[in-house]
């Protein structure tokens, strides 16, 4: 299985990208030479908003980290260098803490020091992101819910503030070894949305959370633009039957603005479409025919 794309650059340069899987290895390719999936996605950016996209407010916190990351992966360079060393200390540690038949010090220190130096870098570019993408945040959410009011994003880091990671983790050693895992760091962090009339999450109804998640989606794609250039490519799937004629409109007339490329599935065409140039095609048994 493969699928080839072309990228047109802003100065007209065509870039040809390549994604293959033979068994259970995939492999990228850029101009025919072989890259990594990280260069793959670097020069290729999606951003998506489907019917599963409210989880992004409603899920865990698993969600809103994979959001955070990939905001900071692409305007951060240095980013995947220290959330893979990270990974790779974490899954060190859990492995002592399911497996040491005496937990000491020398075992559990140097992953310990490399876990907490690795999470102090990867908070301190999440901070940095956040800052810079409150602004666009609050600027999306006061377009499409403006009756929930002024809007704060919350960031928790995943450890406390007081101490160290690495002093907290030897502190916690022993409920670690208890449980099994790690339960502080990098991986347990998590943002939150609150509005001013809207405090808690829970507060919202399913439709503000999708507005809400529309929102994130949206700004996270216009501070791409802003700090690269050009914005990512934007992948909406059954617009018709996720937001209202008003707000279809609203988030199409934005996006023509912006002179995004835009990619839109369903089972009709949104009416907010209808009077504008777009191509339609339609999708059957693998199959692509061109309508308009």
């Amino acid at each position: 299985m493969a699928i080839f794309a072309e990228r047109v650059l802003g100065h007209g340069q065509v870039g040809r990208l390549g994604l293959g899987r033979d068994g259970v290895r995939w492999e990228a390719r850029l101009d025919g030479e072989p890259i990594t999936l990280g260069e793959l996605v670097r020069e290729c950016a999606v951003v998506c908003f489907e019917p599963g996209s409210h989880a992004l407010i409603a899920g865990g916190a698993e969600e809103r980290r994979r959001y955070l990351d990939w905001g900071v992966f692409h305007v951060e360079h240095n980013f995947l260098m220290h959330w893979r060393r990270y990974q790779r200390a974490l899954k060190q540690r859990n492995s002592l803490l399911r497996s040491a038949a005496t937990p000491t010090d020398t075992l559990f220190e140097p992953w310990e020091a490399e876990l907490a130096q690795a999470a102090e870098v990867i908070d301190r570019l999440r901070r940095t992101y956040l800052d810079r993408l409150r602004p666009q945040l609050a600027k999306a959410a006061g377009g499409l819910l403006p009756e929930l009011g002024a809007l704060e994003l919350r960031y928790r880091r995943g450890w406390s503030d007081e101490l160290d990671l690495g002093a907290q983790l030897r502190e916690l050693r022993a409920r670690d070894l208890a449980r099994g895992h790690t339960t502080l760091g990098a991986h347990r962090a998590d943002w939150t949305v609150a509005y001013e009339d809207a405090p808690l999450r829970e507060h919202l109804s399913r439709g503000q959370e999708k507005l809400t998640a529309l929102a994130c989606m949206l700004a996270q794609a216009a501070l791409y633009a802003e700090q690269v250039g050009e914005w990512p490519i934007v992948c909406l799937d059954d617009l018709a039957s996720e937001l209202d004629q008003a707000h279809q409109t609203a988030v199409v007339a934005q996006l023509t603005a912006a002179q995004a490329q835009v990619l839109l599935t369903g089972t009709e065409l949104p009416q907010a479409l209808r009077q504008m140039p777009c191509k339609v095609f339609h999708v059957e048994q693998g199959l692509l025919t061109s309508l308009l």
